[in-house]
Formats: structure tokens, C-alpha cells, sequence
């Protein structure tokens, strides 16, 4: 079974109507990062979202993010620098969490 397809997002419209309230708030936070009208510009609004697609591994998100970011004017090579940011966040958190880990440990 392969568990992202990108025909899998044509089901949005099902939990739209399966749970409207909650889409909706849904939908409400998606739109921040297409603003246009916010201090940040929008390639850098793309570059972020693109950053926590890749530490949330959410690959619809990557997909748009990705596309939307090159379409907004980032480069292959600011893209190859948002994953190495993400990845050594994501690296440092997992340090950190390991840390947290050691003092559980000793407090157990």
C-alpha cells in the first residue's frame, strides 16, 4: 500500500464537509503563509513553511511548499539551504531531546 499518494488530497472536500468548523480553522491558519500583505516577503513565507514541511515530513506540504517557494522566487540553491537548516534543527532537537531522556533517567 502506498500511504501518500497525491490523489489522496482530492478527499479534502469529504473532510471538508465531514467536518466543517474544523476545516475551517484549518483553513484559516493555511492562509497565513500565502499572505501577501505581512512584513515577510513571500518567498520567504514559502522558504519557512518549506522548512517545517521538511522537520514536520508532511510530503503534501512539501509538494506545495516546494512548488509555491519556486514560483515566489527561491532559488535550487536556497531550497538545498532550507534542508540543511531544518536538518540541523531537527538533528538539535533530537539532542536536546536526549538530554531530557538522560535527566528522566536519572530521576527515575
Amino acid at each position: 500500500m502506498d500511504y501518500h499518494q497525491h490523489a489522496d488530497l482530492s478527499l479534502i472536500p469529504e473532510l471538508k464537509a465531514l467536518d466543517p468548523v474544523g476545516f475551517a480553522g484549518f483553513a484559516a491558519l493555511d492562509k497565513t503563509v500565502g499572505r501577501t500583505d505581512g512584513a515577510i516577503p513571500q518567498k520567504y513565507r514559502e522558504l519557512i513553511a518549506l522548512g517545517v514541511a521538511l522537520t514536520t515530513q508532511c510530503p503534501y506540504c512539501l509538494d506545495v511548499h516546494s512548488g509555491a517557494a519556486k514560483k515566489a522566487g527561491a532559488t535550487r540553491e536556497e531550497i538545498a539551504e532550507t534542508v540543511t537548516i531544518a536538518s540541523a534543527l531537527r538533528a538539535g532537537a533530537a539532542l536536546t531531546h536526549g538530554l531530557l531522556a538522560l535527566k528522566l533517567y536519572d530521576k527515575a
